[in-house]
């Protein structure tokens, strides 16, 4: 059975990975400490496809440890017991090294067996995950570990990638591959920084391209055939998710609609058109809020109009409203204000109602002011009058404070107006 390219061109020395030049540039510290020949316990955190496995591989290969491979989607307790048995023996006696893959996957018991034989030093662990470690990986396991982040691939990484990839091809089958520049960059481009995913796209058009004077000959159309709708990283339950989702909040609330749009663009082109609508709906309220309260029902309608209609036309209504989000003024009064009073709620800091404000209006025989007392502002000009709100220890506290924008300005003047301040 023939191996897929990426697994014949895996590089056989740091020095031909593509990318990560921030860890495995000369000089720098990642690269320093493997090249000196210690092998630390290190976790690899990154997305796919942009060479966690193959630095893992070959920093195992030039450690001269007995090497173990797991990967944590397969693997279970007795297969990490297997790999502990290996502690003392003659097959042991250079180290163990175990690279485990997906650690994320494994539950808390299994990555707590590893914790005294990494402590002690009888196994080094090179683990690596998709998932944000510090949520998914046991902290204790984190504290014996040094984590690198490997980052999505540049296009120019992934262009060189591929063109290492074409010379490997035309290698192996004696036989030129022409591929349009276009095409090239295209299929790098459309790859959203995954090596082993544009690999896949070439080895593809490579076997379906035709024969002509010769050579191979790779067109845009072809790569465009066999790239529809792979560019993009998206996985509901992964950081990818919630960093789109982030993205596209902030940049409503930085007042940028070209990159908002553009946000809304890869949450719809993923078919997620609920959270689309939900981040829509709370930055209205949390970011734009008092400035232009009338933004709230304009955008409920829109998310309603979005949701009737379905995608594709759900994007129309959506992009409306994310432009107005995003061009409108800007206010968090309401959001801050409702969080310092939580604060105080849950600090304690609450007190008895105040007797006016009670609903009853007949007094105990303990009472000692009898009656309610309480002033209808209705009553009193202006539809206002002074009289005390906030429990006693909580008087003068003042939550909400006025936005300087020309909606909140405007309802300033007019109470400092009405309490002649």
């Amino acid at each position: 059975m023939k191996e897929p390219l990426a697994a014949r061109l895996r590089p056989q020395s740091l020095s031909d990975v593509c990318g990560q030049q921030h860890l495995l540039a000369p000089g720098k510290v990642f690269r320093k400490t493997i090249d000196s020949g210690t092998v630390p316990n290190m976790i690899f955190y990154g997305p796919s496809g942009v060479g966690k496995t193959t630095v893992a591989r070959i920093i195992a290969e030039r450690s001269g440890m007995t090497l173990h491979k797991l990967n944590g989607t397969s693997c279970g307790t007795s297969d990490i017991k297997a790999v502990l048995s290996d502690i003392g023996t003659w097959s042991g006696s250079n180290g163990i090294l175990l690279y485990l893959d997906e650690i994320q996957y494994l539950n808390k018991k299994q990555q707590q067996s590893l914790l005294e034989c990494i402590e002690d030093g009888s196994v080094t662990l090179i683990a690596s995950t998709t998932e944000n470690p510090y949520f998914y990986i046991y902290n204790a396991l984190i504290s014996r570990c040094t984590v690198f982040e490997f980052k999505s691939l540049q296009t120019q990484d992934v262009v060189q990638g591929l063109q290492n990839a074409i010379k490997k091809i035309e290698n192996e089958e004696g036989q030129p591959i022409q591929i349009e520049q276009d095409a090239l960059e295209y299929l790098a481009q459309s790859a959203g920084g995954d090596m082993r995913k544009a690999l896949g796209g070439l080895e593809f058009a490579v076997t379906a391209a035709e024969v002509a004077d010769g050579e191979k000959k790779i067109t845009l159309d072809m790569i465009q055939q066999v790239t529809r709708r792979t560019a993009m990283r998206y996985d509901r339950d992964g950081d990818d998710h919630y960093d789109i989702l982030s993205a596209y909040q902030k940049s409503m609330r930085g007042s940028d609609p070209d990159a908002a749009l553009h946000y809304l663009a890869r949450l719809l082109e993923a078919g997620d058109l609920v959270s689309a609508c939900r981040r829509l709906m709370v930055c209205a309220c949390e970011d734009v809020g008092l400035a232009y309260p009338q933004i709230i029902p304009i955008v409920k309608a829109a998310v309603d109009a979005a949701n009737m209609l379905g995608l594709p036309e759900a994007r129309i209504p959506l992009a409306d409203a994310v432009i107005l989000v995003a061009t409108s003024p800007k206010s968090n009064g309401g959001e801050a204000a409702i969080d310092a009073a939580l604060a105080d709620v849950r600090a304690g800091r609450t007190g008895p109602i105040p007797r006016q404000l009670q609903n009853k209006h007949f007094d105990g025989e303990d009472a000692l002011i009898k009656g309610q007392h309480y002033k209808y502002p209705h009553s009193y000009p202006n539809h206002w009058v002074e009289q005390q709100y906030l429990p006693d220890v909580l008087v003068g506290t003042q939550y909400y404070h006025y936005g300087e924008n020309k909606n909140e300005q405007a309802a300033r003047a007019y109470w400092e107006r009405v309490k002649n301040k």
